[in-house]
Parts: C-alpha cells; structure tokens; sequence
C-alpha cells in the first residue's frame, strides 16, 4: 500500500487515482475507473461540472465555516456520504470496513451494497452510533429481497436504498478485455495480477480472494466464491421492478427509504408519491447507459418540481469539494462519492480513505471562503453564474 508519505503527498483525488493504478491489478482498476461502452457519459459528468461556474461573493467577513447539513433528519458533519459500491475487498482486505471507519469517524452515512464483500452485521458492528445505510438491488425471488431488509432492519440500518437503475448490467467494455470468460483473467491479466505483490499480500493470500458477505446465506454449498455470487446475482436482477417493488417495501420497511437512479422529473413525483424520504438524482456515474444525461443536468429541474416533498441527494463525477459546493447550489442536500472514495481506498486503504476524505473536505472549506458562505444553508443558485454553459436556458 501507499505509505503516509505518499499519501500526504496526494494533493487532490486524482493523485490518489494515480497511487491506485499503481498499487492494484490492471482487472481491479478498470473495474472501478470505467464507465459503460465509449464512456460519453462519464466523462460528460465531469464536464458538467466544469460547466457550472461559481460566482464569488466578496468582503462577506468570513472567519469560519459550517460545513454541516442536515439529511434524512439528521445532523452530517459534511454534505457526504459514501456511495454503495460492490466487492471492495478486492481493492484493499476488508476494503467496506475501513470505508465505514471513514464515514463514523467523520461524521456522515455509509452505504453499504449488497455486494459488498462484508455483511450487514459485520459493518454494524463498525458502524455503532453512525449512519449506516444499505443498497438493495431488487431480485426476483423477494423471498431473498424480504430477507435482506430484514437483516437491515435488525443490524439497525438507519435507511434503506433501492437501486433502480441496474436492473441489466452496464456494456463496461473496458473490463471485459481483463477476462478470457466468466470470472477467468487472460494471461496477460495474470501476468499483472503477478507483479502487484503487494496487492495480493493484503487481500489474495491471508484468506484467499473474498467473496460477497450478503449473498453467503443464499448461494449452494461449496459455491460462495465471487464468481458464484456474481453469477447468482446477475441472474436475480429483476428487469420487472415497477412503483409496485417501491410500494411494497415502503409496506415492510419502516424507516428511511430512497429511491437511487433518478433522471427524470416524473419518476422523482412517482417516488414522493409512494412516500420514499429521498431521492439520489444518479446516472451511476456513467456506468450503465451510455448517452444518458448527467445528474447535474437535472439536478435543479428535479429540485423545483419535488418542492420540498423529500430530500435530494446527487452523485456520478464529485471529484473535488468545489463540485460538491456546486451539487449543493443546484439543490442537492447532500452527494454520494463512489470513485472519489475508492480511489483512497485502492491506494492505502483505510488510510487512503482518510485522505479522500480530508482533501475533499479541505477542498470544500476552501471553496466556501473563496465564495463568501459561512454555511452550506447560504449556497443556492445565486451562488453560481447564470451565464454558466450548463446554467443557461
């Protein structure tokens, strides 16, 4: 892994980008680094960002600032919280552990996946009196689903979030070169694996590679590898989820609910109209359809027509703290960071995240002062130009 000095010396995410490349095999990079078919999407999130430009306030008298908000009804220390990613242990050993430490110590949620290598108990072990979040895919067979929500219900997962948006898996093409078939590296894939020593010291050779902590009680004996779950998995995906699947565990859950994967206006109303508390405003950071338009983009259309009826958070492309100042002028209450976090992850694990984190924060006080807000509650539209590209009607 990364030592500290190196990690000290990570000025911004993308120089942790750089560390990760270096530490972790070519196969375990690509799959958190790309994005669906030639990318257009990922990449247009970022250029929405780019597009939004901040209009600084001067003389405001600034001496400190809050960069506290409230979401879902509770106090966050920063307008953050860690985005559900799959198998994170292949990136660093007990890789979801140490992003939930992250999230506890620094006073916002950890969404956890349902395929993360850990399992809803283990992270709440870590998680006691933080928030701790749990992703659900939808599966076919609900006798599963029903399942998973009440393991969450009994860990004391503060709130559930339903991913709509992954109901077939993205054209990822990048990855695909990795793999001569299901699960199997080619030799030039191998060949990397070999030179990266220390990646296999730390998460291949103690235990053997991990496998998907949520998924063991569901899958045949003898078969609990990663491919085994993958493959379960895959064949769960419900491509019939509807306002029914919302409805009905609005029905079997009693406690926060969010919808993840909104991109349209309509789907945001459909969402408050079966009583979720938020919406994630999400593209799935380019990953799954290529073309579609960036949750930036929509963002403030979303925003006026919800009126207040549930909380909107936004990911797909925060790479700095001046997009996530910029997410929240737009109306998003709070962002959920993927790559941003994985990243660290990847390069030092759990110190790495710790260094995601206190760059993206640096980074977000910085941008405060410079635009003259003492509190994320003064950020609004008028903090950015009307003349901005993405601004413009």
């Amino acid at each position: 892994m990364a030592g500290a000095r190196a990690l000290a010396r990570a000025r911004n995410i993308s120089d942790l980008r750089e560390l990760a490349q270096r530490r972790v095999p070519r196969f375990s990079f690509e799959y958190v680094d790309g994005g669906a078919e030639d990318e257009l999407t990922m990449v247009a999130n970022r250029t929405a960002f780019a597009n939004a430009h901040i209009l600084p306030r001067q003389l405001a008298g600034i001496s400190t600032v809050d960069t506290g908000v409230e979401v879902l009804g509770k106090r966050s220390q920063l307008p953050i919280a860690i985005a559900p990613t799959g198998y994170n242990g292949m990136l660093a050993r007990d890789g979801d552990l140490a992003l939930a430490g992250a999230a506890l110590a620094n006073g916002f949620p950890f969404t956890q996946s349902t395929m993360s290598s850990s399992s809803i108990e283990e992270i709440a072990g870590v998680m006691k009196g933080g928030r701790h979040w749990f992703q659900l895919y939808m599966l076919k067979d609900r006798g599963i689903a029903g399942r998973l929500v009440e393991r969450a219900l009994a860990a004391g997962c503060e709130a559930l979030v339903l991913t709509s948006d992954a109901i077939v898996l993205g054209n990822r093409e990048g990855d695909k070169h990795n793999f001569a078939g299901p699960g199997k590296l080619t030799w030039r894939a191998k060949m990397n694996v070999a030179s990266r020593l220390s990646w296999v010291m730390d998460v291949v050779v103690p235990k053997g590679p991990p496998g998907f902590g949520n998924l063991a009680e569901f899958l045949p004996k003898g078969q609990g590898s990663a491919i085994d779950g993958a493959r379960f998995i895959s064949a769960q995906m419900d491509t019939a989820l509807s306002w029914q699947s919302v409805e009905w565990l609005r029905s079997i859950w009693p406690r926060k609910l969010m919808v993840k994967g909104i991109m349209r206006t309509d789907d945001a109303l459909a969402a408050a109209d079966c009583g979720v508390d938020a919406v994630v405003v999400s593209n799935h950071g380019g990953r799954q359809l290529d073309g579609a338009a960036t949750s930036l983009q929509v963002l403030p259309d979303i925003r006026e027509a919800l009126d207040g009826r549930c909380d909107i958070l936004l990911d797909s492309g925060i790479r700095r703290g001046g997009d996530v100042f910029k997410a929240v002028a737009l109306g998003a209450d709070t962002v959920l960071c993927g790559r941003a976090m994985l990243y660290g992850l990847a390069a030092g694990g759990a110190a790495g995240v710790a260094r995601s984190v206190e760059i993206l924060r640096t980074e977000l006080e910085r941008t405060m002062v410079l635009a003259g807000c003492n509190s994320l509650s003064d950020v609004d539209r008028s903090a950015l130009c009307p003349r901005s590209p993405l601004l413009r009607s």
